[in-house]
């Protein structure tokens, strides 16, 4: 079974499963599954520009799909707020009204230009989550670094650790082989040394990877701004982006607490709260928790798919508004918890 078959197959399969998830919410079953709240994790807010490859698509959704999930979201009786009051709230009696957050990674410069006009039109508070070295532009995007190289030269040459091979570009099957060759290997290997030979690729073949960061991501001058507005408010996300829990500990207290001190310095109030890059259970362990917690972060998310419990536990789950699933239902089905419940989880 191809990559490719197996991405379509698991697609398909959460949809089916958000399907049945919407019907059994509408009908009114399973309504313990819903819990106190949930927490969105979102990446690009941006138009859709098709593209017969896309490898990211999944971090992307549309402005106009943000503004139907937020109305769908109110109509359902949710009242947004801001990510840091989400303790509290678990704390109080339950009965009250279900809550939303909303948080967006890696600080993408269409969450100023789309996300914020839609989210201030919403009154619905947000956190982005600030990579200082992307804010800076002195590292690079490895994932759409790839997405723009895999697209435009024919063919390319790499050594995954056996010697150098050929690898071919000339349709979208074979663009997804490379992709994840890529994928594989940078999460297989020293992440900073996989990264920087995928740059040094892109440079022999004309693509500078910090450009591609400086048009993407938002500037200091553009972060400091939008700390200002009401809504929003910036969190840290590490310095490199690497997994935490491949890093020797120093290494990953240090990632931590410079992206804290960025953030201050830019926005002028030390963050509390914290994403780890990928938030896998890979990414991020128990000792990331008890770092995060010795610098003095009080929330610190994942990208675990759950609902937020009463008894945290240094990991805070979040819900996905995922590009390949956006359909209003789909968000009142993920809201619902049921999907979670038919996980197992």
């Amino acid at each position: 079974m191809t990559g490719q078959f197996k991405r379509l197959a698991k697609r398909a399969a959460i949809g089916a499963g958000l399907e049945l998830s919407w019907l059994l919410a509408a009908a009114g079953l399973m309504r313990e599954a819903r819990g106190r709240g949930v927490v969105f994790t979102l990446h690009h807010v941006r138009p859709h520009v098709p593209q017969a490859f896309a490898p990211n698509a999944h971090l992307e959704i549309t402005p106009r799909f943000l503004d139907a999930a937020l109305s769908r979201l109110r109509r359902k009786g949710y009242r947004f707020v801001p990510l840091d009051q989400v303790p509290v709230l678990l704390a109080e009696p339950e009965g009250g009204p279900p809550f939303a957050a909303f948080t967006l990674d890696d600080g993408y410069r269409n969450n100023l230009e789309h996300a914020l006009p839609v989210f201030a039109r919403h009154q619905a508070p947000f956190t982005v989550f600030v990579a200082k070295g992307f804010a800076e532009g002195s590292h690079s995007i490895w994932w759409e670094t790839l997405a723009i190289l895999l697209r435009r030269a024919p063919e390319i040459r790499f050594d995954f650790g056996r010697g150098s091979e050929r690898l071919g570009l000339d349709s979208p099957q074979q663009q997804w082989h490379a992709f994840d060759r890529f994928a594989a290997y940078i999460h297989g290997s020293n992440e900073a040394h996989a990264v920087a030979a995928i740059d040094m690729l892109a440079r022999e073949n004309g693509i500078e990877p910090t450009d591609i960061v400086r048009d993407l991501v938002m500037g200091p001058g553009e972060l400091q701004w939008l700390a200002t507005h009401p809504l929003a408010s910036l969190g840290a996300h590490t310095i490199s982006h690497r997994a935490l829990a491949r890093l020797p500990e120093a290494e990953a207290r240090i990632e931590m607490q410079v992206s804290a001190d960025y953030v201050e310095a830019v926005a002028g109030i030390r963050p509390d709260t914290i994403a780890y890059p990928y938030g896998t259970p890979a990414a991020a362990t128990a000792r990331e928790a008890r770092i995060a917690r010795n610098l003095g972060f009080t929330l610190a998310v994942t990208t675990q798919p759950g609902l937020p419990a009463a008894q945290l536990t240094g990991y805070l789950p979040r819900l996905s508004l995922n590009g390949f699933y956006q359909k209003r239902r789909y968000v009142s089905a993920l809201a619902s918890g049921i999907p979670l419940k038919l996980m197992g989880r």
